[in-house]
């Protein structure tokens, strides 16, 4: 992403929209401060939980700048989950979805993330919160069958499976299972899905978790990258209206959902609900979040 298009981005950003300046002074410290440390910092985030972030790693600088960096999927997760909750983290990065779903709201979960450098980064975060007794980490890539796929490994947030005839000089054979094989200890009640347009083969392993009506949200990016496999993300939203899902755009400060009428989402992640009257009532009695002086 340009500089411009990141200053942009801090700007226009809602959490930023009465404090455009204290959100570009944000922006400028990071810059000083990150090229000045010795190596990780620490950043203390929201109720408490905190992650190690280096100049450069683009979705925890994001939230260093907005606060939370995707803005309704992040705040949606925050008043949706409860303590004790099961969040599946499918991509979890460097586990910026993990931390506020077990750090900041107590859940259990399990954080899948296929690229070892990544991997290392989620570990050391979920370390740095102490949460190692609550968050099951694992170091594979999630499909339709159990196999082993390459993917690219030098990309940050956009490390993906390798599509038919597409080449990679740093690319590396990751371990892939499925989601019902792997999540056995306890039904999810929140899942989130965001594996660069390799939705469909991960929803095909997952069929019998997806049935399951402890889960009452989805949380995945469909944001066009399924083409370089040949999927229709179209045929995504049918499967899952199929499980029993609507899709949903979610407004943090008002606490609403908005209906999509089986419509995936403009802003790159959708939020498929079942059991909308619970969500509802958990949307409307999650305690306040702070963020960056906000309370959401």
């Amino acid at each position: 992403m340009s500089l411009v298009n990141v200053l942009k981005f801090i700007v226009n950003h809602p959490i930023n929209t009465n404090q455009k300046m204290k959100a570009l002074w944000r922006f400028a410290q990071w810059q000083i401060s990150s090229r000045m440390a010795p190596g990780a910092i620490v950043y203390d985030w929201i109720d408490g939980s905190r992650f190690l972030v280096r100049n450069g790693e683009t979705g925890l600088t994001g939230n260093i700048y907005t606060g939370l960096h995707e803005f309704p999927d992040m705040a949606y997760l925050l008043h949706v989950i409860r303590e004790d909750d099961l969040f599946i983290d499918i991509g979890a990065n460097v586990g910026s979805f993990s931390i506020l779903a077990c750090a900041a709201r107590g859940a259990r979960g399990i954080a899948f993330e296929p690229i070892p450098s990544s991997f290392a980064r989620l570990t050391e975060n979920i370390r740095l919160n102490r949460i190692e007794d609550r968050v099951l980490c694992r170091n594979v890539g999630l499909g339709k069958e159990t196999a082993n796929l390459f993917f690219t490994s030098d990309q940050d947030t956009v490390n993906h499976a390798l599509a038919e005839g597409e080449r990679c000089e740093t690319s590396i054979s990751v371990p892939v299972v499925t989601v019902d094989e792997t999540v056995t200890i306890a039904a999810p009640t929140l899942i989130k899905i965001d594996v660069e347009g390799y939705e469909t083969p991960v929803l095909e392993g997952a069929h019998q978790t997806l049935d399951n009506p402890n889960v009452h949200s989805v949380i995945m990016e469909l944001n066009g990258s399924g083409v370089r496999y040949g999927y229709d993300e179209s045929k995504i939203v049918s499967q899952m209206l199929a499980h029993g899902f609507k899709t949903y755009a979610y407004d943090p400060f008002l606490r609403s959902l908005e209906p999509l009428n089986a419509r995936k989402s403009n802003s790159g992640n959708t939020i498929f609900i079942r059991n909308e009257a619970l969500v509802r009532e958990r949307l409307r009695t999650a305690p306040a979040a702070i963020v960056l002086g906000r309370a959401l």
